[in-house]
């Protein structure tokens, strides 16, 4: 009998650790959620803002791909950008997919590693990376890839990075600490998917590739939208204070 509970201790012991881990962890992303839930006061980023992100990037055409409105609404997202990016004669392309708003907790809820799996992928391959961008700049980014099909046949690979009040961020716990490190909480929160799915004709290597390279054209492309989306925050902001002192 004593044997039979020495036996048992690693087991009650590990039990407990994995219990306290996800319970800490649990309250760390709840806490995250909570603090990204309330609203900022911020105004919320127009949908016509981005309709402004140029069609052509680089070698890259871009094409809208309407997104269903339930989806819309179930990320709770202000603005948003999923459109098809092509080149080669439209042999190589990616599919481009950038959501924003000012209350984020579903933007938190609704990145890669979480939705994937949901619906039916596996995760079989995750690490991060930052790409050279520009001389003194860099994109911190995760590429993650997934399968499904019993034979793992169907693949899909995305690199996803976040913009918090125009400030990159390469995942959730950068996310947080972030955050926290802030005096007050963010106005705004974009997640960029940057999507290519491979086929017979495309190995996984060859989409890796191509979602690397469209980070790389895209990245100054989507950082001025970002930079001329704020200039027009703070031009609101402006006027709304000069109106409020000539009320006074």
């Amino acid at each position: 009998m004593a044997n039979d509970k020495q036996s048992r201790r690693p087991v009650i012991f590990a039990a407990a650790a994995a219990s306290f881990l996800m319970l800490a962890l649990g309250l760390s992303y709840r806490a995250l959620a909570a603090r990204l839930g309330v609203p900022t006061g911020a105004a919320p980023i127009a949908q016509g803002a981005f309709e402004q992100f140029p069609l052509q990037v680089g070698n890259w055409t871009g094409q809208e791909v309407p997104l269903d409105d339930a989806i819309v609404r179930g990320t709770s997202t202000d603005a948003h950008i999923n459109r098809r990016y092509s080149r080669a004669n439209g042999q190589e392309s990616i599919l481009l997919y950038i959501a924003c708003g000012i209350r984020t907790c579903e933007l938190v809820y609704h990145q890669p590693d979480v939705c994937y799996p949901a619906s039916g992928w596996t995760l079989v391959e995750q690490h991060s990376l930052e790409l050279p961008v520009r001389e003194g700049s860099g994109l911190p980014c995760t590429i993650l890839q997934f399968a499904r099909n019993e034979l793992h046949r169907e693949r899909v690979t995305v690199l996803h990075y976040w913009i918090v009040d125009g400030r990159l961020c390469r995942d959730v716990s950068l996310l947080r600490s972030r955050l926290w490190r802030l005096s007050a909480k963010a106005d705004s929160i974009a997640q960029v998917q940057i999507v290519a799915s491979a086929t017979e004709t495309l190995a996984n290597d060859l989409a890796i590739g191509l979602v690397r390279a469209f980070a790389v054209d895209s990245a100054s492309a989507i950082e001025q939208l970002f930079q001329d989306i704020e200039k027009d925050r703070k031009a609101q902001s402006l006027r709304l204070m000069k109106e409020r002192a000539t009320a006074l």
